[in-house]
């Protein structure tokens, strides 16, 4: 326990002797950190995005006006006769008319001459990866070029919500595998800076460094505080780094979610936790392995 206070007081009284190189470790480490933690939450929101837009990913049939109600049921019954949809629902001109009211303004709709809406198939999918093959199933059934109402352009006729989801995701990757990129850089140059720092505090104390090996100092006892020097240097970081996440969750997200309440920014409370162990436990690694490549260079014990 007294090795552990004298590391703790020499890495203390080492940092202020280089204030300046331990201030840019602390700070380098911090944004670093910061960056890591920000890809982690972004990745976990946008994920609860996706499967959000998954979820609601459907597809919709434009109905002519003139097609056989025979025609029509079976385009039903079949489409519901695939184990890859959960749900169809036909929507008449009358209901596509009063959704379009409640959804525009009044003056809009008293404007509209007649119901120039068409009836629709709206189908919801148990398995939203299996959107594209039930689009294919459904287009390729017989009845569907008497019953849509664009039957020389089919694929007027439907609507759907595919690669969405997918954009999404390929979006963030691109981001963040640019984020990755810049956390790698930011922590190369955090390395760099505790080397920096290091060296500084062993040219600082070489004479008390030769003294300790005269009288006989383990090794250990000798990069005791200079270790104990870098670990600090990362945790203050990481620290700063779990606190400005801590604000950004506990108090800017939830007036963002007010603002835009359409949005699923919500992830859930064992995730965040994650992203602190994460980023403390990184950080203690980039504090020691800095600490370490500093000492094997400059310190010859």
């Amino acid at each position: 326990m007294r090795s552990l206070w004298y590391f703790i007081r020499e890495s203390f009284s080492n940092s202020k002797k280089n204030f300046s190189t331990t201030l840019g470790a602390i700070v380098t480490i911090f944004l670093s950190l910061l960056v890591a933690g920000v890809v982690m939450l972004a990745s976990f929101i946008v994920e609860e995005m996706g499967n959000s837009v998954e979820s609601q990913v459907s597809i919709t049939i434009w109905v002519h006006d003139d097609a056989l109600e025979a025609d029509v049921v079976s385009v039903e019954e079949y489409t519901r006769s695939l184990p890859e949809v959960s749900e169809v629902v036909y929507v008449s001109k009358e209901e596509a008319l009063e959704r379009f009211k409640e959804q525009t303004t009044s003056q809009i709709a008293e404007n509209l001459d007649g119901n120039p809406l068409p009836a629709s198939i709206e189908v919801a999918l148990a398995d939203p990866e299996q959107l594209e093959f039930v689009v294919d199933q459904i287009t390729s059934f017989e009845a569907y070029p008497r019953v849509i109402d664009s039957p020389d352009d089919p694929s007027e006729s439907i609507r759907y919500g595919g690669g969405l989801a997918e954009q999404i995701f390929s979006t963030v990757d691109i981001i963040n595998l640019a984020l990755l990129v810049l956390v790698i850089l930011l922590v190369f140059v955090a390395l760099i800076f505790i080397n920096n720092t290091i060296r500084l505090a062993i040219l600082a104390r070489r004479k008390e460094i030769a003294i300790m090996r005269l009288v006989g100092a383990s090794n250990g006892f000798i990069r005791g505080p200079f270790l104990m020097e870098g670990a600090l240097q990362a945790l203050l970081g990481a620290g700063m780094a779990i606190g400005s996440i801590a604000l950004f969750c506990n108090y800017l997200l939830p007036r963002v979610q007010m603002t835009f309440h359409w949005l699923p920014l919500t992830f859930a409370t064992a995730s965040i936790w994650r992203i602190y162990l994460v980023l403390l436990g990184v950080g203690l690694i980039i504090g020691l392995f800095g600490s370490a490549w500093a000492m094997r260079r400059y310190l010859k014990v």
